[in-house]
């Protein structure tokens, strides 16, 4: 097959292209702004018959404190440029793979999310990636979304990264433990997306992290002690005590029933993806 990958230098893009030598046996166009512009509705119709694509991954999304300032750039990559790649898709006969967020929901829930549980976003990231997904789903019959969360790798910036930066800077650290969800290896999720590939598309929403729940400050106390630092203390913060520019949801646990039983897969426990992810680093 014939697949696109979107957003080819973010954390999951990254991921995809590692993965893509396991799995030889198709043809890969990784593009990021500089080889498509997916806002770009002419182009991404064009990128799409000219190379007869077969399935569409899009790993391309606007962050979540940014989205505050530039809600209108924010709405053309996560909600509008979702479309036109969705309709792309459409008229070419092929799949699409959109990657969501954990953000939908508002977080006031305390049971894990199953895909069927109401959305209520309260922040413009989460509104945007919510209307990115209902715009694939209109324009697209082979449209399968993967919301997850908390994702970090070896690649690019992401909370492992900076908690071990900042551990090993520092010999104090506050860390939010009210927020509740599940930390995801941007690998795994990559794993996950190619076992859907590979198997085929079942269309509908499904949910992706790794096994297990955890609070930023469990997840802080892991990242430091598979380190090593031993010389900064870490405390637990509440929410309030930390300003951020979106509001982060309390409780963002997601069932992962759904994915597993479709497509067959094991999903690794967060300490154990962190572990790897932490030894990968390292090398």
């Amino acid at each position: 097959m014939n697949i696109l990958i979107t957003g080819a230098n973010g954390q999951l893009g990254n991921e995809m292209q590692v993965l893509s030598k396991e799995n030889r046996q198709h043809t890969y166009f990784f593009t990021d702004v500089q080889e498509l512009d997916i806002c770009d509705e002419q182009a991404v119709h064009g990128f799409v018959e000219d190379n007869r694509i077969d399935v569409i991954v899009n790993c391309a999304a606007y962050t979540v404190d940014k989205a505050e300032d530039n809600q209108e750039l924010c709405d053309k990559l996560n909600h509008v440029a979702p479309g036109y790649l969705a309709a792309a898709a459409e008229a070419c006969g092929a799949a699409l793979i959109q990657v969501s967020t954990d953000y939908v929901f508002d977080g006031t829930g305390y049971t894990p999310y199953t895909e069927e549980a109401a959305t209520c976003p309260n922040s413009v990231y989460g509104s945007t990636k919510l209307a990115g997904e209902q715009a694939v789903m209109k324009h697209c019959s082979r449209a399968m979304v993967i919301r997850t969360a908390w994702l970090y790798s070896i690649y690019g910036n992401n909370f492992v990264k900076t908690m071990l930066r900042l551990g090993r800077e520092r010999e104090t650290l506050g860390v939010v433990f009210d927020q509740i969800g599940t930390p995801t290896y941007a690998n795994d999720l990559a794993r996950a997306i190619f076992a859907a590939v590979n198997r085929g598309i079942v269309p509908g929403v499904y949910h992706f992290s790794n096994e297990g729940v955890c609070s930023w400050y469990d997840f802080t106390l892991a990242i430091h002690r598979l380190a090593g630092i031993k010389t900064c203390k870490v405390s637990p913060l509440h929410t309030d005590e930390f300003p951020a520019k979106a509001p982060r949801p309390h409780y963002s646990v997601l069932d992962k029933t759904k994915i597993k039983k479709t497509f067959g897969i094991d999903i690794p426990h967060w300490e154990a993806s962190l572990a790897v992810c932490m030894k990968n680093l390292e090398e």
